[in-house]
């Protein structure tokens, strides 16, 4: 019998301290730098580009804070650690300007506002899930934005486009039918076929 309860008390201590180092570890983990930091020299890298995806998923619904690319800017002159703490600021930044677009249009997570960001064209712009998710749409965002879009291959980083929320199937119709049967195009000059969709 106390050979028995003996053998008991030292398992419910086993698992009293595991749970024990358990908890401690979890606890430490949640406090300790971003894990880039970690990695290196590469870390200023990987965080800073993980801030950029944020930045530009925020800037996709309308949430981008001002100061996003400061910091950014910053982190890179930095380089090092203070690069990483800087990078993860970004982009803490650019998941909660994300969050707050979206609280703002009622949780849908569709932009009505879409900030060009560099290395996009209206077509990756509508083929965002947070716009239209598809592609052919893209004549719908030329015809909203005809003041500030002189050319439909032709659109700027840091320009406001207007994402058309009410159109009717009969526009999204034509829409996707121009951009099927749009033609040649070149950078720099208006399509007569683009002028002749706009004039619809």
């Amino acid at each position: 019998m106390k050979t028995t309860q003996f053998l008991k008390n030292i398992g419910m201590m086993a698992f009293v301290l595991a749970f024990s180092v358990g908890c401690a570890s979890t606890q430490q983990e949640q406090h300790e730098e971003p894990a880039a930091a970690k990695k290196g020299p590469g870390a200023c890298k990987v965080e800073l580009a993980r801030a950029d995806a944020a930045r530009k998923k925020a800037a996709s619904v309308g949430g981008e804070w001002r100061d996003i690319k400061k910091i950014m800017k910053k982190a890179k002159k930095a380089g090092g650690s203070k690069c990483v703490k800087l990078a993860t600021k970004a982009r803490r930044q650019g998941e909660i300007g994300y969050a707050q677009a979206l609280r703002e249009r009622g949780g849908s997570g569709h932009a009505s506002v879409y900030t060009v960001s560099k290395g996009d064209s209206l077509w990756s712009i509508s083929g965002s899930s947070s716009v239209y998710g598809d592609p052919y749409q893209w004549p719908l965002i030329y015809k909203a934005n005809r003041s500030q879009i002189n050319d439909a291959d032709l659109i700027f980083p840091g320009q406001a486009l207007d994402i058309d929320r009410g159109a009717s199937s009969a526009d999204i119709s034509a829409a996707i039918s121009h951009a099927k049967t749009r033609g040649a195009w070149a950078i720099g000059v208006a399509e007569d076929s683009d002028a002749a969709y706009l004039a619809r």
